[in-house]
């Protein structure tokens, strides 16, 4: 059979087990011990160390209902603290951009990067150069996949971290013999792409590995089922790149704000304070962004495991006379939306609440109105919020009908230090 071999090449860096990695760059007590991350509130298991899930902890899975088994176990328990795990991803990423300036952050544990224009002559040695970097310098443990597509470089990394011992987290698809190889080892619930649904059909057409799903007597069906994005995938497993790195995205088209309440809440005043809270967030978020926008909307969930009803979603939404992202604006839009869902909801207890922003424009393209207009005070306000809040600590500078002291009012009894975004909790080191 003859061997063909691939010029473009593409990389995925993926973050081994990030958050209980994230937990043992501070405590590395815990290294070569299980280690489970839970999610919001202490739910659900969101993350596990190899350790953990050797000894049977499942994905996914209440903290309540595997207690006995996680103090039985031994394992770790950490709350979800996300801004450590957020600044460590991006110091990641930075050291990503040194080895390549084609990159595109796919989540905060995993970049796709390409080597355009650069002359690489060993990719193995140059993914076990980015393996070591990013350990001495983070201290978190990665795996690189390389292949001529992205789809490909997925499973490479796949390749990568199933088989640790053999390619020391560095595996590289270069030639056609080993896409060959990789696509008939690889499951086709494990391409990246399809999703639990798509892998029920495959296997009534009996297409259980990524080599079978290329075969073209599938080509129609895949046309059929999955159009355009499945020819792509298609084409990405046969080593013809269709897929290219995304750009950055510098404006989000909607941004939310929601979180679960340790406890549920009936008392107006309290889903006030937290509606406000969300609402204020929001707007800080468009304004990081430099922009506007033109909807509000509020949403609240009754917690349907503990209520029977037939109704467990409410949401409002109000559209302004003019594009904002003043704090005060959407705070008392949000109000006011609240309050026509307490009248359809009154004396509910709710288990969760949320603020949406949509119809999102750049502040500069904000068109002005002739009869019904913002106070121009607003803007000058803001900006003095935001510097102070930048210079004193988050969130510092609130609106009276915040909650001045709190800002997330989650259940978070195992919670580690933030020790890289907030300065009273740096690590301490004591010298003897």
């Amino acid at each position: 059979m003859a061997i063909l071999y691939f010029y473009k090449m593409y990389a995925l860096v993926d973050c081994n087990n990030f958050y209980a990695s994230c937990e043992r760059v501070f405590q590395p007590q815990y290294i070569g011990k299980p280690v489970a991350i839970l999610s919001n509130n202490d739910g659900c298991v969101i993350s596990r160390s190899d350790e953990a899930k050797a000894v049977g902890v499942p994905m996914g899975a209440p903290e309540f209902k595997i207690k006995e088994l996680l103090q039985e176990k031994g394992v770790k328990v950490f709350s979800s603290n996300y801004p450590l795990y957020g600044d460590l991803s991006n110091r990641v990423m930075k050291i990503l951009e040194g080895f390549s300036p084609n990159l595109e952050i796919y989540s905060i544990d995993e970049a796709f990067m390409n080597f355009d224009g650069m002359t690489i002559a060993d990719y193995t040695d140059y993914g076990v150069q980015i393996k070591a970097r990013i350990h001495k310098w983070v201290g978190i443990p990665v795996c690189v996949g390389f292949a001529p597509t992205k789809a490909l470089s997925k499973i490479a990394n796949r390749i990568a971290k199933k088989f640790k011992d053999r390619t020391a987290g560095v595996y590289v698809i270069d030639n056609d013999e080993k896409r060959i190889k990789a696509l008939k080892w690889t499951k086709i619930e494990d391409v990246w792409g399809i999703g639990y649904r798509l892998h029920k059909k495959m296997m009534l057409r009996k297409i259980t590995t990524a080599f079978e799903f290329i075969q073209p007597q599938h080509e129609a069906w895949i046309r059929k089922e999955m159009g355009v994005l499945g020819m792509r995938l298609k084409y990405e497993l046969e080593g013809k790149s269709v897929l290219d790195l995304e750009p950055v995205k510098e404006q989000k088209k909607t941004i939310a704000t929601t979180r679960s309440f340790p406890k549920q809440i009936s008392d107006y005043d309290e889903i006030r304070e937290r509606v406000s809270t969300f609402a204020a967030v929001c707007a800080e978020k468009l304004r990081k962004q430099h922009s506007c926008c033109h909807t509000i909307i509020v949403m609240l969930i009754i917690d349907k495991h503990k209520v029977d009803t037939s109704k467990y979603y409410f949401n409002k939404a109000l559209t302004l006379p003019y594009a904002s992202n003043s704090t005060l604006t959407i705070s008392q839009a949000a109000i006011s939306l609240l309050k026509d869902l307490y009248e359809e909801a009154p004396n509910v207890k709710f288990k969760k609440a949320g603020v949406i922003v949509t119809e999102i424009i750049d502040e500069d393209k904000k068109q002005l109105q002739l009869f019904d207009e913002e106070n121009p005070k607003h803007l000058s306000l803001m900006k003095a919020m935001d510097y102070l809040n930048a210079k004193m600590g988050e969130r510092k500078v609130k609106l009276a009908s915040q909650n001045p002291s709190l800002t997330w009012n989650m259940k978070q009894n195992f919670l580690s230090p933030k020790y890289t975004t907030n300065f009273n909790e740096i690590l301490e080191v004591k010298c003897l």
